[in-house]
């Protein structure tokens, strides 16, 4: 699999209210977008970011990283032929990304993503 980014989800009880601190604070100011259950914050001068999270609303489990690929396809059929646990299959999202989750040997569930261009 080739991994072109990979996003911090950090779990939050409200997204709006943790806001400001990781916008004004840690000066992630550019809000790449808002869904209201997951936002990402990103800094405009270095492209640092965090996505926050207040429950995954079409998954089982929540991730702890988003891990973007150029082929979630064939990253999908590498999970499964290495035999990892798929947590959630590979699913077109309403809202355009296509993605599964798997969880790693040491239990972290991993959101493995691809981006409409």
């Amino acid at each position: 699999m080739r991994t072109t980014r990979i996003m911090a989800n950090l779990r939050v009880a409200d997204v709006d209210t943790a806001k400001s601190f990781y916008t004004d604070f840690l000066g992630l100011s550019t809000e790449e977008f808002n869904m209201g259950w997951v936002a990402r914050y990103t800094s405009p001068e270095s492209g640092a970011n965090i996505q926050l999270v207040t429950r995954d609303a079409t998954a089982p489990e929540d991730s702890v990283v988003s891990v973007a690929t150029d082929d979630v396809d064939a990253a999908y059929a590498e999970a499964q032929e290495l035999g990892l646990e798929i947590v959630r299959p590979l699913t077109t999202e309403a809202w355009g990304v296509r993605r599964f989750l798997v969880r790693a040997p040491d239990g972290n569930v991993v959101n493995i993503v691809q981006h409409r261009d």
